[in-house]
């Protein structure tokens, strides 16, 4: 057989490059100290070189333990929150993901929802986690109501189609391939990825399976320890860790070659080749 050479994007300059960043750090219950780090954060970023920045999960609030506080912190929408992120990514002029609380028709809960923004303050995507967090030993249906199973919201940056999920859903290899039919080829995912036996290896593993069976870009963040794993990270679609971060609140960016997806799936034919297809239940 003839050996396939994998066109690394080291061998070839891409002047179309996205400077892509994952933005770890430790929520808390104060909501004027996260937007504070948010701020923070982005700005570092964009002075690395990045046009979209993606925050962690619950990056609005965040306690150790799921309970009535959380209710009482969701938004709406168009909020104070999201008010404030799409003013600095107006100021900054980035794309900027992060994870909040919002209010939603049962009073008792609230929604986990992703959202994005755009460098004109303009909100582009949301997403409400599908798979709530009942495992090892936690019941996130208890507080928050799972999102509904509609068509992906994605949007562009530079010649990256992007798309969202949350944390958990990382473990259903279905969300991330609906995602790449509807055309991703940069997947980002926001967590809360609680640390325990085993977890840093899963976190790792599963992020990677998912660049590498849908052949596209994986950004994920994570908190910081001592809840979260950290650990946030960047995979190419030949699953190699382009820019990744370790326990400490930082950033870490990389760039990413809309060219680098073609080139993988021109040697790696992996979704031209499947004979299933994925269906809500």
């Amino acid at each position: 057989m003839t050996p396939v050479v994998d066109p690394h994007p080291a061998d070839v300059h891409h002047a179309d490059a996205v400077g892509v960043a994952v933005a770890q750090f430790a929520p808390s219950n104060d909501r004027a100290h996260n937007r504070a780090i948010l701020r923070q954060l982005a700005t570092t970023a964009a002075a690395r070189g990045a046009r979209l920045v993606v925050f962690p999960e619950y990056s609005a609030f965040f306690e150790p333990r799921l309970g009535p506080a959380f209710v009482a912190a969701a938004e709406a929408i168009d909020g104070d929150f999201v008010t404030a992120l799409a003013e600095l990514s107006t100021e900054l002029g980035i794309h900027i993901v992060a994870g909040m609380l919002e209010t939603c028709e049962d009073p008792t809960r609230f929604s986990n929802t992703l959202v994005a923004v755009d460098p004109a303050g303009q909100l582009v995507a949301t997403y409400r986690k599908l798979h709530l967090y009942d495992a090892f030993g936690d019941r996130e249906s208890e507080w928050v109501l799972p999102g509904a199973v509609t068509d992906p919201e994605t949007f562009v940056v530079g010649g990256l189609v992007v798309a969202l999920q949350t944390c958990y859903d990382i473990r259903f290899p279905e969300v991330t391939r609906r995602l790449v039919d509807a055309g991703a080829t940069l997947v980002l995912v926001p967590a809360e990825w609680v640390r325990g036996p085993l977890k840093e290896q899963h976190w790792r593993t599963l992020l990677t399976a998912r660049a590498l069976e849908n052949t596209v870009f994986v950004a994920a963040a994570d908190h910081t320890p001592p809840i979260g794993v950290g650990t946030s990270l960047i995979i190419d679609p030949m699953g190699v860790a382009v820019a990744s971060l370790g326990e400490a609140a930082d950033v870490a960016v990389a760039f990413l070659a809309p060219a680098r997806v073609a080139a993988v799936r021109a040697i790696n034919p992996a979704l031209a080749l499947r004979r299933f297809a994925v269906v809500p239940r």
